[in-house]
């Protein structure tokens, strides 16, 4: 039986196998290794926050991922099927780490920033974005 979601440190654990995968991935990879070039010794600690904040309530995230997810589809589209492939690679890392409540919850809130993210994208190739 796998734990839940608990802390700082599972969340860097379950960020740290994530992007592992995420980055040999064939399908959305080049986004993180040509596309946008990330300095990975900076936003992974962001990530890290990020999902601090979503699944312990810990405010210390501070940022805007609307508008980075923005910015890069301006340089490659973000199409549904990058999205589906980043949901489906991250809840099979947290199905692979993690089992209960907040490890449920994480692939609810991927799946609501997938839809929310993509509305937005959409909204902004049309020149309505509103933050």
């Amino acid at each position: 039986m796998l734990n839940d979601i608990n802390s700082r440190r599972d969340i860097e654990l379950l960020v740290d196998a994530f992007y592992k995968v995420v980055l040999v991935d064939d399908f959305i990879g080049v986004f993180f290794t040509e596309v946008i070039k990330l300095e990975w010794e900076k936003h992974i600690p962001i990530m890290y926050n990020f999902w601090e904040m979503a699944l312990l309530d810990n405010m210390v995230y501070k940022g805007n991922p609307m508008l980075k997810h923005i910015a890069i589809d301006k340089t490659s589209k973000l199409e549904p099927a990058h999205f589906d492939r980043w949901i489906k690679l991250f809840s099979e890392t947290v199905d692979k780490m993690y089992q209960g409540p907040k490890a449920d919850l994480a692939k609810q809130k991927a799946n609501t920033m997938k839809t929310l993210m993509l509305h937005k994208i959409d909204q902004s190739r049309d020149g309505y974005f509103i933050q």
